[in-house]
């Protein structure tokens, strides 16, 4: 039997038993298309969440100051701690593993307005690196550098929010802002930004300044005094040596302002780091659980294709007899049933996997919310859920078909014709 008559007889035999056939491809289509859509959804959920870590910082720490708690060197609890200026220059030399400290300064009250309109925005004074830190890219113009800072030039960069309410409908860069009457130049405008968290508001609607203009014209208010600023942001030079960095500063900040390292009310720190390894930790649960439920969905899916299968080639034995009866030998039977799970096999695969990547595809034309990216399938998931569905179909069509070959030609007519 040549090889295209052996595919022929294939195709009638499976269009003659087209509903076994078409059961079986179910089975496996829809085992593959479950994996693939968990394993897209829990990608997804990964995904979103860690850029929406992103879209806070860089692997950021923002130390806040708090009042102490604990009695240490003479002084009570309770007292008011806040970082100053020269905290600044000690944090860096004392921190060997923090990559960047850097100061920042807010006021909420400033009255802000342009030559077309007024709002209530936010003012924040940083240094350079404040954008780098706080993921803020660049949509128009430039962020603030380091000879704005030097020179405390009056420049401000908007957040996009920020730059619709000041200029409906008008580019800003190159034009002013009054920030208390003080005139600032626009130099950028941020690129528009999700954001799910913050810890003093969104930065689209922010206007950003050089430290040292803010320092200036905006200086802390009491109880804080003219060389105190709000908050430090602090980034390690490495993940793995985020715990030290975090030890370091606060060792450095307690000897400064007095008070114990250990003491954590006087010097709060959130960790995003931390908070983004405890994140870590869930996709990965979620991930073995996901896991464990397709394990379950691939079984439940195989021995369907299974069951389907033995019967299907069981109620062929009395055409397995009469083929021996006219002379085929074992393997041409064999080769032939085969050929059948194996078409089966790759089609309902090819369908499986065209369903669940054109669902996803589907489904992310929706917009979807900010902490979720869409269905991400993977390539991987699917093949593996196709070769394994495929590799049971061929299995359960082979163990049945050798047995039937391998029995008298009248016993295997004898088996069907007798139920």
């Amino acid at each position: 039997m040549t090889l295209k008559d052996l595919f022929q007889d294939v195709l009638r035999t499976l269009w003659a038993h087209k509903m076994r056939a078409f059961l079986t491809m179910f089975g496996i289509a829809w085992g593959i298309v479950s994996i693939v859509l968990m394993v897209a959804a829990g990608e997804g959920l990964r995904k979103g969440q860690e850029e929406q870590a992103k879209n806070l910082g860089k692997d950021v720490m923002i130390v806040f100051h708090g009042r102490t708690s604990l009695q240490a060197g003479g002084t009570h609890a309770g007292r008011l701690v806040h970082w100053e200026d020269d905290d600044l220059s000690v944090v860096h030399a004392e921190t060997p593993d923090c990559q960047y400290a850097i100061p920042e300064l807010e006021q909420d009250t400033v009255r802000a307005h342009s030559n077309f309109n007024n709002a209530a925005l936010t003012v924040t004074g940083s240094h350079p690196q404040f954008a780098y830190i706080r993921t803020l890219d660049v949509g128009l113009g430039r962020f603030y550098d380091w000879n704005d800072m030097r020179e405390a030039r009056r420049v401000a960069f908007l957040g996009s929010d920020a730059a619709k309410q000041l200029f409906p409908g008008r580019n800003p860069v190159g034009d002013n802002i009054y920030l208390n009457d003080f005139p600032y130049v626009v130099i950028g405008v941020m690129a528009k930004k999700k954001q799910d968290s913050s810890y003093d508001g969104w930065d689209v609607n922010k206007i950003f300044v050089p430290f040292s203009a803010m320092r200036r014209d905006f200086p802390d208010k009491p109880p804080g005094t003219p060389t105190t600023f709000d908050q430090l942001l602090v980034t390690p030079k490495s993940v793995e040596q985020h715990e030290a960095c975090k030890h370091e500063v606060r060792v450095a900040l307690a000897r400064m302002h007095r008070y114990d390292p250990n003491d954590k009310e006087a010097c709060p720190i959130w960790d995003t780091v931390q908070e983004a390894q405890a994140f870590k930790a869930m996709t990965d649960g979620m991930k073995y659980f996901l896991g464990a439920v397709g394990i379950v969905t691939l079984c439940l899916g195989g021995l369907g294709v299974m069951n389907v299968m033995l019967v299907a080639v069981r109620e062929r034995t009395r055409e397995i007899g009469v083929r021996k009866a006219i002379g085929a030998p074992a393997g041409t039977i064999l080769r032939q049933f085969f050929v059948e799970a194996l078409i089966i096999a790759l089609l309902s695969g090819a369908i499986g996997l065209a369903i669940a990547f054109g669902f996803c595809a589907l489904v992310n034309l929706l917009p979807m919310p900010d902490f979720f990216a869409g269905l991400i399938p993977d390539w991987t998931a699917g093949l593996v859920a196709t070769g394994l569905l495929g590799t049971v179909a061929v299995l359960a069509a082979l163990y049945p078909a050798r047995r039937a070959a391998s029995i008298d030609p009248i016993e295997a007519l004898r088996y069907e014709a007798g139920g």
